[in-house]
């Protein structure tokens, strides 16, 4: 990632200093620069200068008396106080860190703070759109010292991926603070909801109609191409994945291969969907389509644990059940499925918002929600046009808005969509499929938008053992607090 980084950097112009503590990555970035083969412009060999000696590259940068600009595509953590630690008495007042890694945004405002007294300013900055992105154009959310992101802001413009309706730079200074991890880490939130959606509709089509897989690549691709998932990118690459034939002339598909397990939560390579169902609890925002397409994942990772809950029950539980549907109620399933994922992805959008409007609001950030949006329209794994189309001028028109389920765009597209999504996950129940984010999501809508729900009898329990209290349907809504009213259900 840091590698295309700099090539993109240097395809603008710049000239490019890179080190990295393992040589073999150095080694591996000059080889391609000077690949003739490789397809990147001639000359661009002469504006990257790879290093091994730490000093030698803080030398190539300039001296004390020279403002530098360093870009960390570092692992979050301790591995980044590493790096500073050991660049910091290179630096001087007047030098900016662009930190690009998905750092936890209390450790970019703690390394703010330390750096500060020194005039040295720390961004926290967002990279989103994998490595592909960081090659060609990636979205940014940068946020820090106002005068030092504007600084940077015009090299930011130009090297970001860019809106194609507008031209605009997906691109803005998001606020103060460590406001542009976090936004990146509700990013990767949502990504992990509509991940868990795509992959459900996936087993939908192939375990349960027996789709084959070139056909669901047809349909996966009909349905980026128009309409409420026009341009989404995960239903995109889905159809990438289902028709890439094995290589050399192999019959059959490469994901055929892949073994069913995502292990990035669980190893600890990864910290953004853990941050983000942390923060949803932590902050009171309902998340369910993120954090159950979460616990999903983490499960998924050890199969040989799951192998022994299947050895212990004498049989899988979960297989998924084969459909034999007429042509016409296949036709019909396949556009509820569009529908479904559409409404559910609608369901991971409003859980990300909201947790970061309520972030914002507890932090001071002043996050524009809608300046979200049109970074996230272009160069991102949650691009979604149409959906940016909906939620994009929505916001503009409610800029204080705290909950976007109240949006009428919103709420007219969930009204719309959401009997489709129940059609689908009563379906796949009874096919016994995986439907953890897109049941989750129906239940949150079912939830969000209930006007009696079932919790008053969980309440009147709590005030049974706990004395918690309640508050009476007589006096109104009232207000996020313990009621006044207790009933001594059984003398102690």
């Amino acid at each position: 990632m840091g590698g295309s980084m700099a090539m993109l950097f240097a395809e603008h112009g710049l000239q490019v200093s890179v080190y990295d503590v393992a040589d073999k990555n150095i080694d591996s970035l000059t080889e391609r620069l000077n690949d003739p083969t490789s397809g990147l412009t001639p000359d661009l060999h002469q504006r990257v200068a790879g290093f091994k000696d730490l000093s030698q590259f803080m030398h190539s940068l300039g001296g004390k008396d020279t403002d530098k600009l360093l870009v960390f595509s570092i692992p979050h953590g301790s591995a980044a106080d590493k790096v500073i630690s050991e660049i910091r008495p290179h630096l001087s007042r007047g030098d900016i860190i662009l930190d690009g890694g998905n750092e936890w945004y209390e450790n970019a405002q703690r390394r703010q703070r330390e750096l500060a007294p020194d005039g040295i300013a720390y961004l926290s900055m967002g990279v989103s759109g994998g490595y592909q992105s960081a090659r060609r154009g990636p979205s940014i959310s940068p946020s820090g010292d106002k005068d030092a992101v504007e600084r940077v802001m015009p090299l930011l413009q130009q090297f970001a991926a860019k809106d194609a309706k507008s031209g605009k730079a997906c691109v803005a200074n998001l606020g103060p603070a460590g406001c542009g991890h976090y936004v990146k880490m509700v990013h990767n939130g949502i990504e992990q909801g509509i991940l868990g959606v795509v992959n459900e509709a996936w087993e939908l089509l192939y375990k349960c109609l027996h789709t084959d897989l070139d056909t669901i690549a047809h349909i996966f691709r009909k349905w980026e191409e128009e309409g409420e998932l026009k341009r989404n990118f995960l239903v995109g690459i889905g159809a990438d994945i289902c028709g890439r034939p094995k290589e050399n002339g192999e019959r059959g598909h490469v994901v055929n291969e892949v073994q069913d397990k995502v292990v990035q939560d669980a190893d600890d390579s990864e910290g953004t969907g853990i941050w983000s169902v942390m923060e949803a609890a932590k902050r009171h925002v309902s998340a369910p389509t993120i954090a159950s397409a979460h616990f999903f994942r983490i499960t998924s990772a050890d199969r040989a644990q799951r192998m022994e809950v299947v050895e212990a029950l004498g049989e899988s539980i979960g297989a998924a059940r084969k459909q034999h549907l007429e042509s016409k109620a296949r036709t019909e399933f396949i556009e509820d499925l569009r529908l479904a994922v559409y409404c559910a992805t609608l369901a991971s959008f409003a859980q990300g918002l909201n947790l970061i409007a309520r972030a914002s609001a507890d932090e001071g950030w002043n996050v524009n929600l809608a300046e979200c949006m049109q970074i996230w329209r272009e160069g991102c794994i949650i691009r979604s046009e149409h959906i940016a189309d909906v939620l994009q001028p929505a916001l503009e028109a409610s800029p204080g808005v705290t909950n976007v389920l109240s949006l009428e765009a919103l709420a007219e597209e969930i009204k719309r969509t959401v009997p489709y999504l129940r059609k689908v996950v009563q379906d796949g129940l009874e096919w016994n499929a995986h439907m953890p984010a897109l049941s989750a999501s129906l239940e949150y809508f079912k939830y969000c938008g209930g006007k009696h729900l079932p919790s008053q009898f969980m309440e009147a329990e709590l005030d049974y053992f706990g004395a918690h209290s309640y508050d009476l349907k007589s006096e109104g809504d009232g207000e996020v607090k313990k009621g006044k009213h207790h009933f001594e259900w059984k003398p102690a």
